[in-house]
């Protein structure tokens, strides 16, 4: 199956927040999911594409999915990097090569805005690990520590 990529738009809210729901269901992140939280911050990154792209992954005209890329800058990494901030695709859409195409799009968008390395955490027992692991991500011997400051 062959899919296409949008950028996202402030009309496409409805959508997102709503595949962001049923992700939640499937791979909950670390902090509960807030809808008008979530609507403010895909609000903010669509408003300024210097934090980054949100792209749907559509069947047709069909919202299948959608894939989030943010940057940020390391020294360790030589400069600009981008993170696949959230990826998801629907469930009867899963296992048709989607997420390997989605990846493939993503490392070269990331590629044209300048990014030198691209980063993603995904939860232990995530089926997703896999693919990752196809399509080049490597494991480190790190955990992912948070604060929050606000």
């Amino acid at each position: 199956m062959t899919v296409s990529f949008c950028p996202a738009r402030l009309t496409d809210l409805s959508v997102l927040v709503a595949m962001m729901a049923e992700l939640q269901k499937d791979d909950p992140w670390s902090v509960p999911f807030d809808e008008n939280r979530a609507r403010d911050a895909l609000r903010g990154l669509i408003a300024d594409p210097t934090l980054g792209r949100i792209w749907l992954i559509c069947d047709a005209d069909n919202p299948v999915g959608y894939i989030v890329l943010t940057f940020d800058y390391s020294l360790e990494y030589a400069g600009k990097c981008a993170w696949v901030d959230e990826v998801f695709v629907r469930k009867a859409y899963r296992g048709k090569g989607i997420g390997s195409q989605t990846l493939e799009f993503f490392a070269a968008e990331a590629k044209k805005l300048g990014a030198r390395t691209i980063h993603l955490e995904v939860n232990h027992g995530n089926p997703a690990i896999e693919l990752y692991r196809r399509a080049g991500f490597e494991d480190h011997n790190r955990y992912l520590m948070t604060k929050w400051v606000e």
